[in-house]
């Protein structure tokens, strides 16, 4: 299926000169940092715009970051207004503006931008269409409840709302299109919003819309290519579904159909024309696992072919020329967005973040950050948050702003190179922006301003955090856990916002195989993670279908299975450890491939073994013993440690193009004021933000630290 990136070179799609690169963004030659701040035009009085982006430009900024709302400027069915009946709505004017002021532009056309807007800036009569509709498997629209009130969501697949897209498009592209670079100010483009379904991203939610089914039989025909294939895969493995009551719960229909394709699997009858998808989880062998993990295979799927056709009718209506970027929310490991094959549609992605300052808060931006950050490393792009809470909705728990401060600093400290302030500018349905509706400055704005000055003083943007230590969690792993879900219509999502992984969340079957199948393998994963926290070695967290481009660099790679790993996985591991790179996996030797299917012959762990290697390629049953492998590794490879006294405190470290030491971060999550102890090769430091000095004494910086705060020091 041609997509976005193969579809024309790259002299074609970004012909108005305009390239992404590690540090930002290239503009027709120069390298702009992407730091930007989110500003709503239409929620603001226009003589107030200048005030306002003037304001955002005091914060040190050089991108203004723009939502298009569709519901805005739709006034009417196929009506639109861009300023001629009410100036907030004139997105041109604001646009002439910031490019006389200086900006460069960040636009952001939907269809989704959530913003707080009622049905996420998408019309009402484009909602309450059944064409447009996800639908539940017993067929019923899927609904959001959401404030002010529930609305039902559109379906991804369907062919009836990307022709509204698709109209939408055409009217807004000659309003857009002359302020394109080098034209105007736009230089990037988003691609929809927060593509995780609308939120009702569990595995058996939604979408059972005629054309996402459809697309489902198409997805089996590409991915299987014969019967004979998806027979052997489906076929009848386990007793028949239950009867009763629990049939009645999720669609009796589907659920008899289900039962009757695993017979006519094993009758070698089944047909692609026919299949239908899983409605529950109701696996009980491994064998069973197939259909429910191509099923959640396939809503990655769906979100990808909808970005590419997105992406495609933006083009088609000129908006074009330019890179094009799409945002993670929060929790994104829990749901069917898979930053590999999103990429493939678009050109960055980047994430949000929104959280308070907690320990816990730490472990889920070093997870999530250092993920973006060797992906963006080994693909030339700048690791990017597309949304940088400052601030928070009215209808979410109050964030101070040390919360945001806290989480800006951490993100930084793991990778980060851009960010988006959002918001910037106050405005409805929002507190707590740097900046309000009406142009002046809050004292909230002081932080962002020195933020900016340290960056440029010191050229973050061109430094890198070395992670020696890669944890992969393969995608077999992430689609085993989104289909054992345990807790019905409470998104996996809101459980990984909490930190809470598959141990808290999945249901503990053992599908006969003596142990919890989606629990081992994040135990596994946590235990290595404390275990190298512990130690303060490097390390950075990679999704299993970034394997091939996410291990560059790595001395050691750890690989979670808890039973299956897909041949082209070992492939690569094998190939690596060739490189001289250590290999573990764990906790359960892998007797099955990655769809759960028993392998016709096992793996020969031993060629996972590098020459000399003194560690086992396989870490079985005890996760406790992480703790000797770290020990034994940061002895093998000589790894870097940067432990802190007390070990409640974290430091990263972050190099320039030679491998000079230039920024250390000293992260202090918990609630406790502590003078940190941290081992370094400079003679001083200082803190960016506030000027303070230190010296080191017998080879260490002692720096004091208030609870949860982080503090971003030069060294020399």
């Amino acid at each position: 299926m041609a997509t976005t990136q193969d579809a024309s070179s790259p002299e074609e799609r970004f012909a108005r000169g305009v390239r992404l690169a590690p540090g930002g963004l290239d503009i027709g030659g120069k390298l702009v940092p992407l730091y930007a701040g989110s500003v709503h035009y239409w929620r603001l009085d226009p003589q107030h715009w200048r005030a306002c982006l003037e304001a955002t430009r005091s914060l040190g900024v050089h991108l203004i970051d723009i939502y298009v709302p569709w519901a805005v400027h739709e006034t009417g069915p196929g009506q639109f207004d861009f300023g001629r009946a009410d100036p907030r709505r004139d997105v041109g004017a604001f646009l002439r503006l910031a490019h006389e002021l200086g900006f460069y532009v960040i636009a952001r056309p939907g269809p989704h931008i959530n913003a707080e807007l009622t049905c996420f800036g998408i019309p009402e009569r484009v909602i309450w269409d059944p064409s447009c509709q996800a639908r539940s498997a017993r067929n019923n629209p899927v609904v959001l409840p959401m404030l002010p009130y529930g609305f039902p969501v559109p379906s991804y697949a369907s062919n009836a709302f990307h022709d509204e897209v698709a109209r939408y498009f055409n009217a807004l592209a000659p309003v857009l299109t002359p302020h394109l670079y080098p034209d105007g100010p736009i230089v990037l483009l988003q691609i929809d919003n927060e593509g995780a379904l609308y939120f009702r991203d569990g595995a058996y939610d939604q979408d059972y819309h005629p054309d996402a089914i459809s697309l489902y039989r198409d997805f089996l025909r590409e991915k299987y290519r014969t019967i004979e294939a998806l027979q052997r895969a489906y076929a009848k493995r386990a007793e028949p579904t239950p009867e009763g009551d629990a049939v009645e719960d999720v669609g009796a229909a589907l659920v008899r159909a289900v039962a009757r394709e695993r017979a006519q699997a094993e009758e070698g009858d089944l047909r692609f024309a026919t299949i239908t998808p899983p409605v529950a989880f109701d696996a009980e062998t491994p064998g069973d696992l197939a259909r429910h993990l191509d099923w959640s295979e396939f809503h990655e799927h769906l979100l990808e072919t909808a970005m590419g056709r997105f992406a495609r009718a933006l083009s088609a209506a000129g908006v074009d020329g330019l890179p094009t970027m799409h945002n993670f929310p929060m929790g994104q490991d829990a749901t069917p967005l898979n930053p590999a094959r999103i990429s493939r549609v678009v050109d960055l992605v980047g994430l949000d973040y929104y959280s308070i300052a907690s320990p816990s808060t730490r472990q889920i931006i070093a997870r999530r950050t250092s993920e973006l950050a060797v992906r963006c490393e080994a693909l030339s792009l700048p690791p990017f948050a597309c949304e940088m809470g400052a601030g928070f909705p009215p209808f979410f728990p109050p964030l101070e702003e040390r919360d945001s401060v806290f989480v800006m600093m951490a993100a930084l400290a793991y990778g980060l190179r851009g960010y988006n302030i959002y918001m910037a500018v106050e405005r409805d349905r929002w507190i707590g922006a740097p900046i309000d509706p009406r142009g002046r400055p809050r004292p909230f704005a002081a932080f962002w301003r020195k933020l900016s000055a340290a960056l440029e003083a010191t050229r973050f943007h061109e430094l890198r955090r070395p992670a020696p230590v890669r944890i992969v969690t393969p995608r077999t792993e992430r689609r085993l856990s989104r289909v054992m879900h345990a807790f019905g219509p409470l998104t996996g999502a809101f459980f990984s916002i909490m930190n809470f992984g598959a141990r808290d969340r999945c249901l503990e079957d053992d599908l006969g195989l003596g142990y919890p199948l989606a629990v081992e393998s994040d135990t596994f994963v946590r235990a290595f993670e404390e275990a190298l926290d512990a130690r303060g070695v490097p390390y950075a967290h990679v999704g299993g279908e970034d394997r091939d481009i996410s291990l560059v660099g790595a001395r050691w790679v750890i690989c979670a299975t808890s039973g299956g790993l897909s041949p082209e996985l070992f492939a690569w591991l094998e190939a690596t450890s060739r490189q001289g790179t250590l290999i573990t996996l764990g906790p359960r030797e892998p007797t099955f491939d990655g769809a759960f299917r028993q392998l016709p012959r096992p793996y020969e762990l031993k060629r996972l073994l590098a020459p000399g290697q003194n560690l086992p390629a396989l870490l079985q049953d005890d996760p406790a013993a992480a703790d000797a492998a770290v020990s034994r590794a940061i002895d093998a490879l000589g790894l870097p440690t940067f432990a802190c006294d007390p070990d409640s405190v974290f430091a990263t470290l972050h190099e320039d193009a030679s491998g000079t030491p230039r920024v250390l971060f000293l992260l202090n999550p918990g609630d406790a004021d502590v003078v940190a102890r941290v081992t370094v090769s400079a003679q001083r430091a200082r803190d960016v933000l506030d000027d303070a000095h230190f010296e080191a004494r017998r080879g260490a910086l002692e720096v004091r630290l208030v609870p949860r705060s982080v503090r971003m020091l030069a060294l020399e």
